[in-house]
């Protein structure tokens, strides 16, 4: 027992704490915002959407940053 918590690497792990998956943890602003265009808009390809977010971002003098993703989503949406 006392190896395994010089090993354990969730021994500072309440069992109050939430789990999120390092999955999530791993997922960029982009990849969300596509993600969430695909759920709104499954008739349209990956594709079809990122040319939608690429048309914000060229509207928006080449850059996305400052805009909130709902706000970016929104753009998108009107553009598909």
């Amino acid at each position: 027992e006392k190896s395994l918590q010089k090993t354990s690497t969730c021994s500072s792990v309440k069992p109050t704490d939430v789990f999120v998956s390092p999955y999530a943890l791993n997922l960029s602003s982009f990849t969300k915002l596509v993600k969430r265009l695909q759920e709104r808009h499954p008739e349209f390809s990956r594709d079809k959407i990122v040319e939608a977010v690429q048309e914000v971002r060229k509207i928006h003098k080449g850059v996305l940053s400052g805009l909130a993703i709902s706000s970016i989503e929104e753009k998108a949406s009107a553009i598909l």
